[in-house]
């Protein structure tokens, strides 16, 4: 049995209850971790809430030296962590180690970007005043993490947290709690109780959300657990940081380049197994284009190596029988309904053990009668035709979801009306999934609240406070007691005749 990581020592839980962490490549129970109880969930917030008081009041050349210090261990530790993650999660050794990387710059540019944004000075409304706007941490956050990148979403949330001078508690995915778990040791350089991992499973979740010495709740995952979530934490008026996925939009008109398009498509849509919030699920292809795109498409598909997340191929496990079942599930439904299972759409027959899936595209000839509400999440894509760009764009905000979108298009004139008509948090141009540890992170509608990345991403865990001060100690008797008669009412009182009393 795994441990927790509770102020600065790994510890025994006090709960009876374990949680089966399997290897979806292999189907084998690798480890059990605690599912932790209400005492657990008690001692990591008494822990970290003694922490915060002492970690808010470090300098901000220190803090972001400590943060520098993570990235430099995450450095050390990448090749073992990336294993943990192929081993729990199922995706491919190259895109662990990918993910490993990532987290290292976020921890990096994070904690500089933290240090530079203590808040501002705005203009006084009188001589010998001053005014600051201070950005101060809220004090304890929940990290509430998914299976699918469990060490950079991790960064992307505790770096900016961290560096507002929050102590956090990670609660990650009943699926890949292990490398979360060691990143207790990896982070042995924080002072103890400002960086915790509590696993659990729903129960000890919601008392995280609701504990009454939690103030901030950074949630990534489905919509429908989101709003469990929002109703969970709005008795304390808890702040919240919600990332809700996407069914992102896929636009290739005429004038792009096919074989950049096909290729960049067929990655959109089936990194880690199709398992990722901007995952490409829905594409539409401009008419013009659209067989000679299918045909470029098809042959990049045909090429993707299935199987072995060790070896080497490019498409991992499905994280769970559940989530493989369920893609199945969406391609019968679309398939009744009249789409057209252009490649794909079965289990591997090679590969019986372990939750893999072929990547599939589905054709979409009625794009009113043939579509989906929920976010996918496995490697499945549909395509549909299109008349034109404007014709794209209608049906690519069609979603309740606006979490990213792409484009392919050699028009800076198409490009740049996809950019500011298109609703999504991210818009991309002929280059997909890129993120920017610069720029924020987010989507609109269905798809969350908040933003990460950016100077945003460190607001997010802030809260604002307006300092007015006077240094010149000046009196302000047009403010303050004696009140005098205002003018306007000599003015009226003369002009009607009256006796002013």
């Amino acid at each position: 049995m795994e441990s927790l990581f509770i102020d600065g020592e790994y510890l025994d839980s006090s709960a009876n209850a374990a949680i089966e962490v399997e290897n979806p490549a292999t189907e084998e129970v690798i480890a059990e971790v605690p599912d932790a109880d209400a005492a657990d969930i008690d001692r990591a917030v008494e822990a970290a809430r003694r922490a915060q008081r002492g970690w808010r009041l470090v300098d901000g050349l220190e803090r972001v030296g400590m943060l520098h210090r993570c990235a430099d261990r995450l450095e050390e530790f990448a090749d073992e962590l990336a294993v943990l993650l192929t081993r729990e999660g199922g995706k491919t050794l190259k895109e662990n180690r990918d993910e490993i990387d990532w987290s290292v710059t976020a921890f990096r540019h994070l904690g500089e970007v933290a240090r530079a944004s203590r808040g501002r000075v705005v203009g006084a409304t009188k001589p010998g005043q001053i005014n600051l706007v201070l950005n101060e941490p809220l004090g304890v956050v929940v990290h509430i993490l998914p299976f699918n990148y469990p060490i950079v979403l991790l960064a992307w949330q505790v770096a900016a947290a961290l560096a507002a001078g929050n102590a956090c508690i990670v609660k990650p995915s009943e699926h890949t709690p292990l490398a979360t778990l060691r990143l207790g040791e990896v982070f042995s350089d924080l002072p103890a109780g400002v960086f915790n991992v509590v696993t659990a499973s729903g129960a000890g979740a919601q008392r995280l959300v609701e504990h009454p010495g939690t103030d901030m709740i950074a949630f990534t995952g489905s919509v429908a657990v989101g709003s469990r979530i929002m109703a969970a934490a709005a008795p304390r008026i808890k702040k919240l940081l919600l990332e809700l996925g996407g069914s992102d939009p896929f636009i290739v008109l005429g004038d792009a380049k096919l074989d950049v398009a096909a290729r960049g498509g067929v990655f959109a849509a089936f990194l880690n197994a199709g398992q990722v919030c901007t995952s490409a699920e829905r594409f539409y292809i401009e008419d013009s284009v659209y067989d000679d795109f299918m045909t470029r498409a098809e042959e990049v598909i045909g090429s993707l190596r299935v199987g072995d997340p060790f070896g080497d191929v490019d498409v991992g496990a499905l994280i769970s029988r559940s989530a493989r079942e369920q893609v199945s599930r969406v391609i019968d439904e679309i398939s009744s309904l009249g789409a057209n299972v252009v490649r794909g759409g079965q289990v591997p027959p090679e590969l019986p053990r372990g939750y893999f899936y072929e990547p599939t595209l589905i054709e979409v000839t009625d794009a009113n009668r043939q579509r989906f509400e929920d976010e996918i999440f496995g490697p499945l894509a549909t395509v549909t035709r299109v008349r034109d760009l404007e014709d794209a764009i209608a049906c690519a905000n069609g979603s309740n979801f606006g979490l990213g979108a792409n484009i392919y298009t050699s028009s800076l004139e198409m490009a740049m009306r996809a950019a500011t008509e298109l609703q999504a948090g991210t818009v991309w141009i002929n280059d997909p999934l890129k993120d920017n540890d610069a720029a924020p992170f987010g989507g609109m509608k269905f798809s969350g609240l908040g933003r990460e990345l950016g100077i945003e991403g460190i607001s997010a865990f802030t809260q604002s406070k307006h300092v007015h001060m006077d240094f010149a100690q000046a009196p302000s008797p047009e403010w303050w007691f004696p009140y005098e008669r205002p003018a306007i009412a000599e003015e009226r009182a003369s002009a009607s005749g009256a006796t002013p009393a």
